[in-house]
């Protein structure tokens, strides 16, 4: 504690006795022992109050963290965001063929940082032959909304032509149209 070498304190051991005299020098001792005694338990209720301050302080901190939240999320559902008519919304657009605004932004958000930049598409690997035709084309976007007998149509179109590109199945074992064996 006081990094004192045996010879020291032998040193002041001897000093103690001649000066304070061999009657006294247990009361002095004992009078050394419980000051120190209390000087050690208020440095240990200082440290404890001390390390309980900086909990509070960051319990404080971390209470306004989550206030600060849950007036956010309170703004954003009390400006209208509602996930139903958002996704009602995605359904629609994706039937009419027309893009609806997917989400509404929350407050704070970068609305342009969740969609994907045009410069970011990669490279192709090999030319591109302009006579050939291209391997995929969107289709059209319907006038109307097809009817039910169209759809069956198309449908069962579908079913022939897959019947047609895989011959070697057989008919027992179809499990993609009926969904069981027979």
């Amino acid at each position: 504690m006081f990094d004192m070498s045996w010879g020291e304190v032998m040193l002041i051991g001897g000093v103690a006795l001649v000066v304070i005299g061999p009657k006294d020098l247990p009361k002095a001792l004992r009078t050394v022992g419980q000051v120190t005694a209390r000087l050690k338990r208020m440095a240990g209720e200082f440290q404890s109050q001390f390390s309980e301050a900086m909990r509070e302080a960051e319990l404080d901190e971390v209470r306004r963290e989550v206030e600060g939240i849950n007036r956010s999320v309170s703004s954003a559902t009390a400006a209208g965001f509602n996930p139903v008519q958002t996704i009602r919304n995605e359904i629609k657009g994706a039937v009419d063929g027309a893009p609806k605004p997917a989400t509404m932004a929350l407050p704070g958000a970068d609305p342009l940082a969740a969609e994907p930049s045009a410069t970011a598409l990669p490279e192709p690997l090999a030319p591109i032959d302009p006579a050939a035709p291209p391997a995929y084309q969107p289709p059209e976007p319907a006038a109307e909304k097809p009817s039910v007998s169209a759809l069956a149509a198309a449908t069962a179109q579908l079913k022939a032509d897959a019947a047609r590109a895989a011959p070697d199945a057989s008919p027992s074992h179809d499990t993609a149209s009926t969904g069981r064996t027979a």
